[in-house]
C-alpha cells in the first residue's frame, strides 16, 4: 500500500513537472500574440505639431473658435431663454428670404423704372411679379409658423426699408393695404409696425450683426451644440418682364 502511495506521488510529480514548461511555453506564446496584436494596431488621431527644449517635448494643436456665453446672460426669467433659443432657430431659418426680398425688390423698382413707362405697363407688370413670387415662395411660407411670419415682417422692413403695409400699399393699392392690416389686427399684429432696431428689435438686430459679421455658424452651435441648417433658395431673381404693349400703326 505504502509503495503503491509513492509511486502515485512520483507519477503526479513528475506529470506537474512536464506540464510546467508547456504552460510557460503557452504563456509566453500568448505574450507574443498580444504584443503583435499592440505593434499591428493602427493608429488614430492625427499628427501634432511640437518643438523641443532642453530635452522637453511640447505639442501643439488648435481648435475652431466658438462663441461662448454665461448662462443666464441678459435674461432674469428662464422663460426668456426658450423665446431667445426660438428667435435664433427662426432667424437661421428666415432671415435669408429677407435679403433675397431686398434683391428682388431692388430689381422690381429697376425694371419698373427702366420699362414699365404706363400705368397698365406697371401693374401687368406686379401682377406677373405676385404669380412669380407665389409660385417660388407658396410652400415655404405655408410651412411657416406665425412667430416666423412675423419675423419675416420685421427683416423685410429692416432689408427694404418699408413696412409691409407700405410695400402692400405702394406695389398694389391702399384699400389691399388696410385689407390686409385689418387681417393682421384679428392676429394681433400690425402690418404699420415699423423695425427699431435701439429698442423692440434690438434682439433681432444683434442676430444680423453677428450674421453680417461671418460668425453665424459658430454663434448657433454655441447655442444648439449642433450646425445650423442652411435654408436654401433656389433663386435671387425674378423672370418677369414687362410686357410691352403693341402700338397698331394707322392706316
Amino acid at each position: 500500500m505504502k509503495k503503491l502511495a509513492i509511486i502515485l506521488a512520483a507519477v503526479t510529480a513528475a506529470f506537474a513537472s512536464a506540464q510546467q514548461p508547456l504552460q510557460a511555453q503557452s504563456r509566453a506564446q500568448e505574450t507574443s500574440e498580444q504584443v503583435t496584436t499592440v505593434i499591428a494596431r493602427q493608429p488614430r488621431g492625427y499628427p501634432m505639431y511640437y518643438e523641443v527644449h532642453d530635452g522637453d517635448t511640447t505639442f501643439f494643436d488648435t481648435i475652431d473658435p466658438i462663441w461662448v456665453f454665461p448662462r443666464g446672460r441678459g435674461f432674469k426669467k428662464s422663460g426668456d431663454w426658450r423665446k431667445e433659443y426660438r428667435l435664433v432657430y427662426n432667424f437661421n431659418k428666415i432671415y435669408p428670404y429677407a435679403l433675397v426680398g431686398r434683391k428682388m425688390m431692388a430689381q422690381v423698382d429697376s425694371t419698373i423704372a427702366a420699362d414699365a413707362t404706363k400705368k397698365s405697363e406697371r401693374n401687368q407688370y406686379i401682377k406677373q411679379v405676385e404669380k412669380e413670387l407665389l409660385s417660388l415662395f407658396s410652400k415655404d411660407i405655408k410651412n411657416m409658423t406665425t412667430s416666423q411670419g412675423v419675423l419675416l415682417m420685421r427683416l423685410v422692413d429692416r432689408e427694404c426699408g418699408m413696412s409691409a403695409f407700405d410695400i402692400i400699399k405702394e406695389y398694389e393699392n391702399g384699400f389691399a393695404a388696410n385689407f390686409w392690416q385689418v387681417i393682421a389686427k384679428v392676429f394681433s399684429q400690425d402690418l404699420k409696425l415699423r423695425y427699431d432696431p435701439k429698442d423692440r428689435d434690438a434682439k433681432i438686430e444683434e442676430l444680423v450683426k453677428v450674421w453680417d459679421s461671418g460668425q453665424w455658424d459658430q454663434f448657433y452651435y454655441s447655442v444648439f451644440w449642433e450646425s445650423p441648417k442652411k435654408t436654401v433658395i433656389k433663386t435671387e431673381r425674378l423672370q418677369s418682364e414687362v410686357q410691352k404693349e403693341s402700338k397698331k400703326g394707322k392706316k
